[in-house]
């Protein structure tokens, strides 16, 4: 695993995670309490992605973190699956080929019922995934993608990440935040514009706010192992609902980084954690999976037990509660760690824009609504899948068996069995910032430059700097060139030109899109404009270069 300079190593199982010195911050020396744009608690994946995305962006924060390591101690997994999206904005970050070269790639899925194979798949197939340079997903250990953050904020600046460092009180006053903060060498306090909560489900900052939450806890246990095969089972995703070595019982069987492979058993639902969770049954278990002479290393166990919540609002004045502080989802189809990444994205620009003042503080507001209606999706899909998984008598476990006979046989059938609906970026349908053919996600499709060398949406954006992006698709006339050119000195944005194989440009800055592809993932056709956001969202899409598209430039800035 690649670490920071300076850091030490604790030894897990079979891993060693980086240890990470404390350094004795500026307010135990001066004893007074600095002020800070931006504080961020929490370093977990969604902290950390936060903070690299505040520093690529020149945003000054102090990231707060109790511990003084990535992952958790004894070095169990956690997440696994990144999604599409998430292997975008870590190309955007900087870490993306750090990722590619360590983790395993995948796309083929496997359902079985009993000994049937009852539905399969292949990501690679679907033309949702397909045109984006990066893969429909990667499994690699959440630890190693958390130190390559690390190392990430520490190349880039402007961050200063302060470990060992444990929020002990918290007082908001007329929007400016007050944070106690106890560490090694004493306690100190410092003062912050924003906050933002990364904490995880188990933050102090829910009383401290007083936030409410709906929640719902269900009876559904897990034992998830971690384990080193000595022979390697094929790299795919492979998911039992019933399966017979487990009485009958779902199990989720995953690769990852290091040739180590992840498994989910199901357990009854009055099973004692600590008891499914001892070697001795494990092996077991493992044995009536793979045979009596599997060979093998337990790497990592741990019991599950799966719960869904979301806050009310995901902002209260000036703090924002995001990843697990935000909402628990239970993880099928890998919704919970992607998720938090994606709260980081969104709200990272907006930070930058408002601090930079190029947008209005109102433009903040626009976090609560977007990601907490993705939060709202991605919990009720879950709970569809958990209720698939574990039935209630009647009704459902009826449409369940029905489902699992039918799909044998009938392709329809197929698409009914739900063994989590794998993720895909949300779309926002409520934000008051986006007009209403806007609130898409783009996918990081290839173009050509002018010179003719190869580029993706992601260049674009880190050209714009935090700024929007207007791209213009086919022929300009001269009266919307000049409308374009007063738009970008006055407003933060950049324009575009976007031609055909052999178009002729009309503007200095334009690129080639010879197959349609960054057309198609605008979800535009002919001469149109679309508006870009830095996190790779589309704002609106329009026809003509007019005052609709300068209110959608206001619009998505949320200038109403």
């Amino acid at each position: 695993m690649a670490v920071t300079p300076d850091s030490e190593f604790t030894q897990g199982t079979s891993y060693s995670l980086p240890e990470y010195p404390f350094v004795e911050p500026p307010e135990l020396r001066t004893g007074e309490a600095c002020r800070y744009p931006v504080v961020v608690v929490g370093a977990g994946i969604t902290g950390l992605t936060m903070a690299c995305a505040l520093a690529r962006l020149g945003v000054p924060a102090v990231l707060l973190d109790e511990d003084n390591t990535v992952g958790m101690k004894g070095a169990s997994s956690q997440g696994i699956c990144y999604t599409q999206k998430s292997l975008e904005i870590f190309e955007r970050l900087g870490i993306y080929e750090r990722i590619a070269a360590k983790a395993v790639q995948w796309s083929v899925g496997r359902t079985f019922s009993g000994q049937d194979e009852v539905y399969s798949f292949d990501l690679r197939q679907q033309n949702n995934f397909g045109l984006s340079c990066q893969p429909p997903f990667m499994n690699i250990q959440q630890f190693y993608i958390e130190a390559y953050l690390v190392e990430r904020i520490a190349e880039l600046g402007s961050v200063d990440l302060r470990w060992s460092s444990r929020v002990t009180d918290f007082l908001p006053d007329d929007g400016l935040n007050t944070l106690t903060v106890q560490t090694p060498a004493g306690s100190y306090t410092l003062q912050a514009d924003y906050v933002i909560d990364a904490t995880g489900s188990h933050t102090p900052f829910h009383a401290w706010c007083g936030a409410t939450m709906t929640s719902r806890r269900g009876d559904d246990l897990w034992c998830i192992v971690d384990v080193r095969f000595k022979h390697q089972p094929p790299a795919e995703r492979h998911t039992w609902i019933e399966a017979p070595f487990n009485e009958n019982l779902a199990v989720w069987q995953h690769r990852m980084a290091d040739d180590v492979w992840r498994i989910d058993y199901q357990m009854a639902p009055d099973a004692d954690p600590d008891e499914v969770s001892q070697e001795a049954q494990v092996r077991e278990r493992l044995q009536r999976q793979f045979g009596d002479d599997v060979e093998c290393e337990i790497v990592w166990v741990g019991p599950y037990a799966y719960r869904s919540q979301c806050l009310d609002q995901l902002r209260l004045g000036n703090v924002f509660f995001m990843g697990d502080a935000a909402k628990i989802v239970s993880p099928f189809g890998a919704r919970g760690g992607n998720s938090g990444i994606a709260d980081a994205d969104n709200l990272a620009w907006k930070l930058a824009a408002v601090l930079k003042e190029r947008a209005p503080p109102a433009l903040l507001d626009s976090y609560n609504e977007e990601r907490h209606e993705a939060a709202e999706q991605n919990v009720r899909i879950t709970n569809r899948t958990a209720r698939f998984l574990r039935p209630a008598d009647g009704a459902e476990r009826l449409f369940r068996d029905a489902t699992i006979g039918l799909a044998r046989q009938y392709p329809f059938a197929r698409q009914l069995v739900n063994t989590g609906r794998m993720a895909v970026a949300n779309s926002y349908t409520h934000s008051s910032v986006c007009g209403s053919t806007g609130g898409q996600s783009v996918q990081n499709v290839a173009f050509r430059w002018a010179d003719g060398s190869s580029g993706a949406v992601n260049d674009l954006l880190a050209w714009a700097s935090g700024d929007l992006l207007v791209l213009v698709f086919g022929h300009i006339s001269a009266a919307a060139s000049e409308r374009l050119r007063q738009l970008a000195s006055h407003a933060p944005v950049r324009c575009v030109q976007v031609l055909e194989a052999y178009g002729r440009p009309q503007a200095l800055e334009h690129v080639i899109d010879p197959q349609g592809h960054l057309q198609g993932a605008c979800h535009v056709f002919g001469h149109a404009w679309a508006v870009l956001r830095p996190d790779g969202y589309l704002a609106a899409t329009g026809e003509t270069v007019d005052g609709t598209l300068v209110q959608s430039i206001e619009h998505a800035l949320g200038m109403k």
